[in-house]
């Protein structure tokens, strides 16, 4: 009787994880840590901020192991060689700096969102990270969530959804006064972009997921934002038009209830999710789809009721995110793959469309052509 031969050592040998570098100790950064703690693929190597004490206490507060080095400046981190990817949580003015720089040094980038003030910007970071053969991926959480993945596959369906003809995504949380004079996103030199590119952006990536990253033909900005003193937007919204009649609205605010809705309607079919950024629970995440939709005899409810998806998962979207970054990575330092494209293509196209909306408000809330 024959046997199989052996596998190759190498082959059965686990892949050792990637290790992870933290760039700064911003509260979204303790939840980062957590995935890296939970992801199977992914180790927390070193911190590094402007003080070595903020270092040393961010390990301790989130329970980094004992083994995290912890660097006093930002450029000390990029210099450790123990260190394969960094995680960037800072304030987007500084993204361009030290993404670009961590790429020059053969890190691999995983940027926070907004990824930049604007797509110059961006591509300035795509482009090094292009250059120095690293992996890019922006840290848009929910597109790693497998209730994404399933929803996906309903949106795509002619027979459940059919053709998408119009999207509308929301979300806005109500902001204390802490908040709203003291956050980096309510800082023109930080964050420039205020609710536009932090809730803003989940917006514009839920209605570019929906049409499969077609971008619009025009964007025109809705009237009535809301700026503070400094000019920062607080709340604002815009109107998507593309050329074959689709359309989409999104709004996004820091002065309203904690609501993050999106609705992709179809010839044949709607979806409807009430929690698309973060799932009201971290293990189960439901949906609602309605499939060729009628009204019932006399016209007393509906019939076929929608349907109730319910996905769950073991693992936090986050850690899900850093797990898939973590694979990618894998396969460029152990296997000689190239850098995955799909991930800054797609970061790409939602920087366009926020520039889009901001040029829009800027300009009297004129159309601003996308698709040029």
């Amino acid at each position: 009787m024959s046997s199989s031969p052996a596998a190759p050592a190498e082959q059965q040998r686990p892949r050792r994880p990637v290790r992870f570098g933290i760039m700064g100790c911003a509260s979204i950064a303790r939840k980062l840590a957590r995935a890296m703690l939970l992801a199977p693929a992914a180790a927390v190597a070193a911190v590094g901020s402007r003080s070595e004490g903020k270092a040393r206490h961010f390990a301790a507060e989130n329970g980094l192991p004992p083994g995290a080095r912890l660097h006093g400046s930002y450029e000390a981190l990029l210099d450790d060689p123990e260190v394969d990817a960094v995680y960037l949580p800072l304030p987007t003015s500084l993204h361009v700096r030290w993404a670009t720089a961590a790429a020059a040094r053969g890190k691999h980038v995983l940027l926070e969102k907004p990824t930049a003030l604007c797509a110059a910007d961006l591509d300035a970071i795509l482009a090094a990270c292009e250059a120095a053969g690293v992996q890019f991926m922006d840290a848009t959480m929910w597109m790693h969530h497998p209730r994404t993945v399933k929803m996906r596959e309903l949106v795509a369906d002619q027979a459940t959804t059919g053709d998408v003809r119009v999207i509308n995504s929301l979300f806005s949380f109500q902001a204390d006064e802490e908040f709203l004079h003291n956050d980096i996103r309510v800082k023109p030199d930080l964050d420039a972009l205020g609710a536009l590119g932090d809730a803003g952006w989940y917006c514009i990536r839920a209605i570019l997921w929906a049409v499969d990253y077609e971008l619009p033909k025009t964007v025109i900005a809705l009237h009535g934002p809301v700026k503070n003193q400094a000019g920062v937007l607080l709340a604002c919204g815009a109107t998507l038009y593309w050329a074959n009649g689709k359309i989409a609205t999104f709004n996004c605010s820091f002065l309203t209830n904690l609501t993050m809705d999106m609705t992709v309607v179809g010839t044949n079919g709607t979806l409807h999710i009430t929690d698309f950024v973060i799932p009201y629970e971290e293990k189960s995440a439901s949906f609602s789809m309605a499939s060729k939709s009628k009204f019932a005899e006399l016209h007393i409810g509906w019939d076929p009721l929608p349907s109730k998806h319910v996905v769950t998962t073991d693992l936090p979207q986050e850690a899900l995110m850093v797990q898939e970054f973590s694979r990618l990575v894998q396969n460029i330092r152990d296997a000689d793959g190239k850098p995955e494209g799909k991930w800054p293509a797609i970061t790409r196209k939602t920087q366009v469309v926020i520039d889009a909306v901001k040029t829009s408000i800027d300009n009297d809330f004129g159309p601003v052509d996308v698709s040029s």
